[in-house]
């Protein structure tokens, strides 16, 4: 995937999806642990050749399959320790991972709502959604970046 420049250029942090632009997103199941979880083609050079181009780059994952118990928080951490380790490999960073594991779709923090994006604006306050970039692969994606003021692109 390439971003254009003239988002480049005007855009400081980035928000990724995880299921489907970092990983291949397994339709109907969860990445429950790391021999489940396969990057998505082109990821790794993707993430190696555009995190240094951003002040802050963080995941945003909807992870359901927790609060449904299919697996628990410390799987989805080791998950999530892995994935950080090949990113960095690659020459890449992800800053931090936000995520939510409500079931209810009406959580503050459940993609599309903005709580994602408030946690991190509270995190980093130089963040300005304005000047932000959500990379996804799925509706609720691209109506998170609608509802937080951001530009969208969805991953190719």
């Amino acid at each position: 995937m390439i971003i254009p420049e003239t988002i480049l250029k005007d855009c400081d942090t980035l928000f990724l999806d995880r299921d489907g632009v970092v990983n291949v997103w397994l339709p109907g199941d969860y990445v429950k642990s790391w021999n489940e979880f396969r990057f998505n083609e082109g990821f790794l050079d993707f993430i190696g050749r555009y995190s240094n181009r951003f002040r802050h780059v963080l995941i945003v994952t909807n992870q359901r399959g927790v609060g449904k118990g299919v697996m628990t928080l410390e799987q989805l951490d080791q998950i999530h320790s892995r994935m950080l380790e090949e990113i960095a490999r690659a020459g890449g960073r992800i800053d931090r991972i936000y995520l939510c594991t409500a079931t209810d779709d009406s959580d503050p923090m459940r993609k599309p709502n903005t709580g994602m994006a408030e946690q991190a604006m509270m995190d980093y306050p130089d963040i300005s959604m304005e000047r932000s970039l959500m990379i996804g692969d799925q509706p609720s994606d691209r109506s998170f970046a609608d509802n937080c003021g951001m530009r969208f692109l969805i991953w190719e």
